[in-house]
């Protein structure tokens, strides 16, 4: 009702830049995905699905005068392309709730934002997808994870970033329907929740500060009321080491505890720093979690930690993991567009409770990709994804995602 309203307002003090300043687009995302499970007696073979995604993006530009006035809208829908009930669970589709568990032939999602401007700040009300250390929207399937809230970010300072938020329903990536908010508990997490189970309010709020062109740290803050709250660190240093050379650090620390409705307790330390020469780029990586839990974040999302890959996050209790990751560019060679990124990650330490040994989980990447750079096609993607993970606690999963992507501007 209030994005109803704030279309209204905007709709009679229309004014050039409100259209000028607009535009639209239409984003395609083919998707075929296959997940192997290769652990003995899984319940399931594989789970393997095909689909066809569109994505309607219009963005309107601000009234003039000192509060400028707008309203984005978003339409999203996901058609099957294949799929059967021997093979669903890739998180591309919905399925129905009811068993023999099937994909729906179609399912879609919209949604409305207002906006409103005062000098270098903007307030937006509606669908947010916010990409922050607290809260990451996922976007990682057929469809993007969207969330409802209200969300300020100001800018009136130079260098300075600042947002506040205010979240109170999330839509998952393979969902039409707003749900209240729940906390991750997947793998060896151990987070014990009491009678609340969902919160229908995230909170978060802080900023980053680009010190210099190399130097930029954050701090934020974000809880899930009754649930868990956050505190987020971040440094990132840009080292130049000479023509075609640099060195990246980045260095992340977190510190969770529970908010009266659970005994979330965990402290999280990762650092990436990787070295960059022409066209390759040589990471490694180190993340150590502590505590009485695993790592607590929103149940859906991408989370913060430097671990993060395609399949697992390694972020169990007591886990310790290392990666080691290589990148190359191949406009190098001549070849602008296509670009190759493997990596290596090892995790330990995980406390599987007593009686059990230490759990252990590799995982292995490979992603390649093209984007076409000129004439009719251009902008048209191509990825594929493979990955490749083993445990004594999860799935064991080998798994390829082939993803062709393609961005038509309307005007």
């Amino acid at each position: 009702m209030l994005c109803t309203g704030t279309a209204m307002g905007i709709a009679g003090s229309a004014s050039a830049a409100f259209l000028e300043d607009s535009k639209g687009t239409l984003d395609l995302r083919n998707f075929y995905m296959n997940r192997d499970f290769r652990q003995a007696g899984a319940a399931q073979n594989k789970a393997e699905e095909w689909a066809q995604g569109f994505m309607l993006r219009l963005e309107s530009g601000y009234t003039e005068g000192p509060v400028g006035f707008g309203i984005d809208a978003i339409g999203m829908l996901g058609v099957k392309l294949d799929s059967s009930p021997d093979r669903v669970g890739t998180g591309l589709l919905k399925t129905n709730s009811s068993a023999p568990k099937r994909a729906k032939d179609e399912y879609g999602e919209s949604g409305l934002t207002g906006k409103l401007r005062v000098s270098k700040s903007t307030l937006k009300l509606g669908t947010l997808q916010p990409i922050l250390p607290p809260l990451m929207r996922n976007d990682s399937r057929l469809m993007p994870q969207t969330f409802r809230g209200a969300w300020i970010n100001s800018n009136e300072i130079d260098g300075l970033n600042l947002d506040l938020g205010r979240i109170d329903r999330v839509n998952q990536r393979d969902s039409s329907n707003n749900e209240e908010l729940t906390v991750f508990n997947g793998g060896k997490r151990n987070i014990v929740l009491g009678q609340t189970k969902s919160s229908n309010e995230f909170l978060f709020g802080g900023g980053r500060y680009q010190w210099n062109p190399s130097l930029a740290t954050s701090y934020y803050y974000g809880g899930l009321d009754g649930i868990y709250k956050q505190h987020l660190v971040n440094l990132v240093h840009q080292l130049p080491l000479g023509d075609g050379q640099s060195l990246k650090s980045d260095i992340r620390f977190a510190h969770s505890g529970g908010d009266g409705g659970s005994n979330v307790d965990n402290d999280a330390l990762g650092a990436l720093f990787t070295y960059k020469l022409g066209g390759h780029s040589f990471g490694a990586g180190y993340q150590h979690l502590s505590g009485d839990t695993g790592f607590a974040f929103v149940n859906g999302a991408d989370d913060a930690l430097i671990n993060q890959v395609q399949i697992n996050d390694f972020g169990n209790q007591d886990e310790h993991s290392w990666q080691v990751r290589y990148d190359y560019d191949f406009a190098a060679l001549g070849v602008p567009g296509l670009t190759l990124m493997t990596r290596y990650l090892s995790g330990d330490n995980v406390d599987r409770g007593a009686g059990f040994s230490e759990g252990k989980t590799w995982e292995r990447n490979t992603d390649i990709g093209y984007v076409i750079q000129s004439g009719p096609l251009k902008n048209l993607g191509l990825k594929l994804r493979n990955a490749t993970t083993r445990s004594n606690f999860l799935s064991d999963l080998d798994e390829n995602r082939l993803i062709v992507s393609y961005s038509l501007p309307l005007w």
